[in-house]
Formats: structure tokens, sequence, C-alpha cells
């Protein structure tokens, strides 16, 4: 009999947040991996949990190291809890190679849900929260920032980040610059701590509030792309996306394919825009 592999979700600030069964999990479980074991001492006394199990650290820096270690535990017949800072593991946290080796495995996977900072900064917001997307955390350099956010510009979904508060400006300005200063967002800092503070504006203006200096764990949702009317399809426009998509690493073909999806055109539409375009920017012989 294998054993099974527990994703605990903790609370991303206030203790009280902490599902009832967490504190029987952590209890329970033959292993606990944790991303911080300083951090889940502190979160077992506020609980008043006695734990048994063996602890060991699992983080980013030794994530691919420790998972075959786990793994043999749960093939042996134990029950890993495995928990991360805030939040639940795998989300932008440590987790996702341990599940997907035990599920290689045929090893049982659960979990024990608990708070989000995606699902309660997109409740906040004040933005649509009927369809969304959750894009992690932005690239730390500027050019691979601003390629990815061109990949978004023109999703219709909500879009939801995470952000270290010494970056947010930086991050805000190019948001502003790549999705449009008058793009509706809201920056949720600290959430459900006792400095929670949503602050909800156009990009630019958050942008210019966040240079100032901004601190504590941050979650940014942005509004979703407002939709296209057909005039403003024009083959520039078109030439446009796939040039987007192409800084983005995608192929000439398959960018051409994807612009046609997203805009209900026929490829030949759109390849036959680009290739008008390349055309009129070759110099003619005389």
């Amino acid at each position: 009999m294998t054993g099974t592999l527990v994703l605990a979700g903790t609370p991303i600030g206030d203790v009280a947040d902490a599902p009832p069964r967490l504190a029987a999990e952590l209890a329970a479980a033959e292993v606990i991996a944790a991303e911080d074991t300083r951090r889940l001492r502190r979160l077992t006394q506020a609980l008043g949990v006695h734990t048994t199990g063996r602890v060991v650290s699992y983080f980013e820096g030794n994530e691919s190291a420790r998972t075959p270690e786990l793994v043999e535990a749960l093939a042996g017949g134990a029950r890993v809890l495995l928990v991360t800072d805030a939040g639940m593991p795998s989300v932008s946290d440590p987790g996702y190679r341990l599940v997907a080796a035990a599920v290689e495995r045929d090893i049982k996977v659960t979990a024990v849900p608990g708070p989000s900072a995606v699902l309660t900064a997109l409740a906040v917001s004040g933005l649509p929260v009927d369809r969304f997307c959750f894009e992690g955390f932005l690239p730390r350099k500027a050019g691979e920032r601003l390629g990815r956010l061109r990949e978004v510009a023109g999703e219709r979904r909500t879009l939801v980040y995470f952000e270290a508060p010494h970056r947010l400006d930086d991050t805000l300005a190019a948001m502003a610059e790549v999705l449009g200063a008058d793009r509706r967002a809201a920056v949720c800092r600290e959430l459900t701590k006792t400095y929670e503070e949503v602050r909800r504006g156009p990009l630019e203006e958050l942008a210019a509030w966040a240079a100032e200096g901004v601190r504590g764990e941050i979650t940014i949702v942005v509004e979703g792309a407002p939709e296209r009317g057909p005039e403003e399809l024009t083959p520039a426009e078109l030439v446009r996306r796939v040039r987007v998509r192409e800084e983005a690493g995608e192929r000439r073909k398959e960018a051409i394919a994807a612009v046609a999806a997203e805009t209900g055109l026929p490829k030949r539409d759109v390849f036959d825009a680009v290739v008008a375009a390349k055309n009129a920017t070759q110099p003619t012989s005389s």
C-alpha cells in the first residue's frame, strides 16, 4: 500500500483562517515537508498542535533534490504533508515537482483547502471575476517583463499577479506602458493582516503611488482588455499582434494561426496582412 501526499493550505495572514483539518493533518502526518521549518513551528504553536512526524525542509533551493526522497517515503506507505509559508502549495510555491512525481508513481494526492491570495484579491478588487487567469510572478529583467506583458495585452480575462514590494513600481509602470495607462487595477497589500490595504485605480496612478515605496506581500489584479470592434482589426493591428507573438518567441506560422484564432479571421487574411507589411518595408529597385 502506498501512502498519501496531502497539500495543505496555510493562512496568508490571520492564523485564525486556518482550516480545521489543517491541525488534524499536522498531528497525523508521518512526514511534514515545510518551505520554512521555523514558520511551521510558529504555526503549530499558534494552533496548539503537537507534531510527531519527521519534519524536513522543502523549498526552491532543494526541491529537485528532496523530491525523490519524499516520493520514496510515499511509496513506502507514509502520509506526507506539504505546507508552504502561506497559501496553497504548488501555486507559485514549491510543490509542483512533488505532485507530478507522485502522480507518475500512481500515488494518491489530496488537499486541505485553505486561504488563497489569488482568490482573496480577486474577491476584493472590484474587478470582474467571472473569468480570470493567474500569471504568477513576472520576470525580474525589464525586457523579459515587457515581453511577457505584451503576450497578454489583448487578454480579455482579469489578470492576477504576485509581486515583490521592491519591484512593484517598475511592474506597475511596465503594465501602464503595455496594457494602457487607464487600465483599471487593484494592488492588494498584506491581505488579512493587520495593515491590509487595497489600492484601486488606473495603472498609471497606481504606479505613481508605488514609486513612493510600498511594503508587504503584494497581489495585483488587472482588468482584462476591452473588447475590440471589427473596425479596429486593421491590417496594421493584425501585423502588430503577430509581431508581439514573434517577439515572445513564437514562430511566424504559429503566431499567424494564433492571431487568426483570437480574432476569428481566416488565417489567409492575417498572412496577407503580414506579407503586405513586409513588402511595404522592402526597398524597391530602380
